[in-house]
């Protein structure tokens, strides 16, 4: 009741002080839409008459699918390159009851600065042998503490992303479960508004909310975890507007648990994620000891060897939330090391070589691509859901498991905006890029950049501060555009995206080819208009089913969302599995296995899981 009475107060206090409107936040607004509409309204006619019925583009959706097509071309064109490592197990030979063994990794040779570079095979075993015949003993021990702060309350990108890393839930999902909890959840036959407003780039809390965050840390952990003073955050953004206040609950004293009743289950999953860093962002920090061990390798060529380790000593926040990462890999300098001291002499039980390749950039996934689109002030909160569900909802991108992948319709519709509207990166030799005008004239407007699409946020945000006016913005985009835009209409090849195959259509004997049309891929015949047969694509896994024998197939939801993967003879069965399966059956009980996570398989009948798993159906 305390917080109805402030908002009562708040909002009576607003209406007895009303203040004129503000024009120039009226002006940026309304240029917005005009560039917007400008730029939307022009090129996907162009598309529409050069591509393919159906296109469209955008002033940031265009840029948003640049950014995935850019990342997939440097997968594409990444060439591994393979390098090698040695990892020891280390052991205290004068105390032969322990069975505790320390991993070293091979660092460097003495008195050498930087990392040991290993780039074959041969070297890696002829370092071995020198290995084989060392004599080990600690030269170092640097133990130092780490003090870890929690990370602000959210934003709307970040809760978009940690929502994306720890729920798995896409960035119009999140933002749609966020705004039920915004506007209200049924609670004990009062509507309540449990977080404030969700499109917000401001880390900016109320007083009230902090302190109430405090007493509620005091309360329930005690003084040990909280900060002497309360916490204060400022934005990264260099284009951050704040407006709003971050996200968070609108009393803290609703924990997830008392409302746990009124709240479906991804609807609680989500108000537990905000909840929780809310609080812990007035958390003390936590405190780690971070320990590195170095250690003489004394042979015919003297190396040497690294362990580093890590314990917590203090919690502090991590009591309540820690933030995900988008690796995948884990933490390596979180393993405990043995007691040790400095001239302790050491031996080595196992000398293992491994080899490795460098790893091409990982896929976008909906996190990742919502926080590089921030990084570089493409779009705002509001827009960042929208605009990626456009592209997936246009087939320009799709998902692959929760990355997300350009199609070949995406590829080509990037590379014919870039052609006459942008710049193309060109790879000049293995460590250089260069970017080069294509088809665009000299003085046109290059919309798919990504600085000038930051550049225009900037100049939008000059209009709503006044310094700029909105009709002469708008009269500098406008001329170079429409060149750039007329060059294209008169340049611009006319593209077919058809994708050859290997069939042959029963009725005309045509060729068969992949197309893309308004509910995604399928088979068509290349005698259209005459022959106008089709086939729906059909992806097996060569996986049989486990109920009939039948081939698994992989499907998609009619929402366009992650694909799932039925049995071949429905409706007669209805078998399905939501991993991708392979072939290779369970060990322990024959069940079918699916791929869990990355490298890591798991029985859908037991629970048995195979780790390090590297083959894959066909």
């Amino acid at each position: 009741m305390v917080f109805h009475e402030i908002t009562k107060q708040a909002v009576e206090e607003a209406f007895e002080n009303p203040r004129s409107i503000d024009m120039g936040l009226v002006d940026a607004q309304q240029t917005r839409r005009i560039l917007d509409r400008l730029v939307g309204f022009q090129l996907s006619p162009l598309l529409w008459r050069k591509v393919q019925r159906g296109l469209s583009a955008g002033r940031v959706q265009s840029v948003c699918l640049r950014m995935t097509t850019d990342r997939q071309k440097e997968i594409d064109s990444f060439i591994p390159v393979e390098y090698w490592s040695i990892e020891l197990d280390m052991y205290d030979p004068a105390n032969s009851k322990s069975a505790h063994t320390m991993k070293s990794i091979l660092y460097n040779e003495k008195g050498s600065k930087g990392r040991i570079e290993i780039s074959d095979e041969s070297s890696a075993y002829k370092i071995k042998d020198s290995l084989n015949h060392a004599d080990f003993k600690i030269s170092s021990i640097n133990a130092r503490q780490v003090k870890k702060r929690p990370s602000a309350p959210f934003t709307t990108s970040t809760l978009q992303q940690e929502a994306g890393r720890k729920l798995r839930f896409s960035t119009q999902r999140t933002m749609s479960l966020a705004q039920q909890l915004y506007e209200g959840i049924n609670a004990g036959g009062e509507s309540t508004g449990l977080i404030t407003y969700m499109r917000t780039d401001s880390v900016q809390v109320s007083t009230i909310a902090v302190n109430e965050a405090r007493d509620y840390v005091k309360s329930i952990y005690g003084n040990d975890y909280i900060p002497s003073s309360p916490r204060v955050y400022k934005s990264r953004s260099k284009n951050a507007q704040e407006a709003h206040e971050a996200i968070r609950p609108t009393s803290i004293r609703r924990t997830p648990q008392s409302v746990s009743a009124y709240l479906n289950s991804d609807q609680m999953k989500l108000y537990s994620l905000i909840w929780s860093r809310m609080v812990a962002s007035q958390m003390a920090d936590s405190v780690t000891e971070s320990t590195r061990v170095d250690i003489d390798a004394i042979s015919d060529t003297s190396y040497v060897l690294r362990s580093n380790g890590s314990k917590l000593i203090f919690d502090g926040f991590k009591k309540l939330y820690e933030e995900s990462i988008d690796s995948e890999e884990e933490d390596k300098d979180s393993k405990l090391l043995p007691d040790m001291k400095e001239d302790m002499i050491l031996g080595s039980k196992d000398i293992n070589p491994i080899q490795h390749y460098t790893q091409a950039p990982p896929m976008y996934t909906e996190a990742s691509l919502v926080k590089a689109m921030e990084e570089n002030g493409i779009g705002r909160p509001s827009t960042y859901a929208p605009t990626i569900k456009t592209i997936l909802d246009r087939n320009y991108i799709e998902r692959d498991q929760s990355r997300l992948k350009p199609t070949v319709l995406g590829m080509t519709v990037s590379d014919e905006l870039v052609d006459y509207f942008g710049t193309k990166k060109i790879q000049t030799n293995e460590s250089s890029v260069e970017y080069v005008e294509t088809h665009n004239v000299n003085d046109g407007t290059k919309i798919l950049e990504l600085d000038f699409t930051a550049e225009m946020e900037n100049h939008l945000d000059d209009i709503a501060s006044n310094e700029k006016e909105w009709i002469k913005v708008l009269e500098q985009f406008y001329q170079p555009f429409m060149r750039s835009l007329d060059n294209a209409t008169e340049n611009m090849p006319y593209r077919k995206i058809e994708e050859p195959t290997d069939e042959i259509c029963e009725k005309c004997e045509s060729p068969m080819v992949i197309k893309t049309g308004r509910y995604g891929k399928f088979i068509a015949c290349t005698g259209f208009p005459e022959c106008r047969n089709t086939k729906r694509i059909v992806e097996t896994t060569g996986v049989p089913c486990p109920r009939c024998g039948e081939d698994l197939i992989q499907r998609k939801s009619r929402n366009r969302g992650r694909p799932f993967y039925g049995c071949s003879g429905y409706p007669n069965c209805d078998f399905l599995v939501n991993k991708e399966p392979v072939l290779q059956a369970c060990k322990e009980c024959s069940g079918l296995m699916v791929v869990d996570k990355p490298g890591i398989w798991s029985c859908t009948v037991c629970s048995a899981t195979i780790e390090n798993a590297l083959v894959v159906s066909d």
